[in-house]
């Protein structure tokens, strides 16, 4: 049903990650074992122009660094397109979701950030990929976890990561 309302290019993208391997935790006991541990990296992904132009659509962020090509190819030191460093940050409860899954969870919800920096800018076609470790679980109510995330997203090739963020989620049993 939400097919309906999601473009085909972020539809595609769906598909790209859900293709990738991902943990099936069985429960929040098993689930607490792998705070401190690296999660395997993410799937490759390819960040396009299309992507970052429907990203300036909802954010309403049309900063010309990310769509005036014409503009860019004359003035910025980069020659291409950056992606918009919030993109980043709005796929990690994505890519995190895409990664793992605890079997017994029945709701996740996005709790908020404590820190986050944008190292290197994305590249219009760079490739990307997530890399998280879990650095602590506490218990929230009488059925939830707070989880707060180490993720860094990498883009291939270049040494400093497009964004470093300690992300914080729920998950309710």
């Amino acid at each position: 049903m939400y097919q309906e309302f999601v473009s085909p290019l972020m539809a595609e993208l769906h598909v790209k990650l859900s293709n990738m391997a991902q943990l099936h935790i069985k429960d929040f006991t098993e689930f607490e074992e792998l705070v401190g541990k690296d999660l395997p990296a993410g799937a490759w992904f390819t960040i396009s122009q299309e992507m970052i132009n429907d990203f300036a659509k909802a954010t309403q962020d049309f900063q010309w660094v990310h769509v005036d090509l014409e503009k860019i190819k004359k003035h910025s030191p980069f020659k291409k397109a950056i992606a918009h460093g919030f993109m980043s940050v709005s796929l990690l409860s994505k890519l995190l979701t895409d990664l793992i899954t605890v079997d017994s969870a029945t709701m996740g919800v996005n709790y908020g950030l404590n820190k986050v920096r944008f190292p290197s800018p994305v590249l219009v076609d760079s490739q990307i990929r997530l890399h998280t470790v879990i650095s602590s679980i506490e218990t929230y109510g009488e059925n939830g976890l707070k989880i707060t995330w180490n993720c860094k997203v990498e883009i291939q090739g270049t040494e400093k990561p497009a964004c470093v963020a300690e992300f914080l989620s729920l998950m309710f049993e």
